[in-house]
């Protein structure tokens, strides 16, 4: 069995294994919103283990840019490109949500 082979088989059964991926809405309205410069600005600040892509429409319209963290499933709205950094800080890096700027529909704060 080849490493790769390997590597795909323990992806599959152990969710633990399962990398890390950073989704960044390029849809009409979260595009108007200023995700491309999101998404290059999560490109420009890459962390091992962590993927980051495009998404296409992740059903949050008016609310973005939006972010979704996977496989985790913290969503960040309203993601200015200066806040980025941050968020690789904080959350991809030391493992902990930035509060203020958790997606109220499912992460409520009271």
């Amino acid at each position: 069995m080849s490493n790769f082979t390997q590597e795909l088989n323990a992806s599959t059964t152990n969710p633990s294994f399962l990398p890390r991926c950073v989704r960044v809405c390029q849809h009409r309205t979260c595009k108007k919103q200023g995700a491309k410069d999101v998404l290059a600005a999560f490109v420009a600040l890459p962390v091992p283990d962590v993927v980051v892509t495009p998404s296409s429409c992740l059903g949050q319209c008016g609310n973005g840019p939006m972010v979704l963290i996977l496989p985790e499933m913290v969503w960040y709205s309203g993601i200015q490109p200066y806040e980025v950094p941050m968020l690789v800080e904080k959350h991809l890096i030391g493992g902990q949500r930035v509060q203020r700027m958790l997606y109220y529909r499912f992460h409520p704060q009271g």
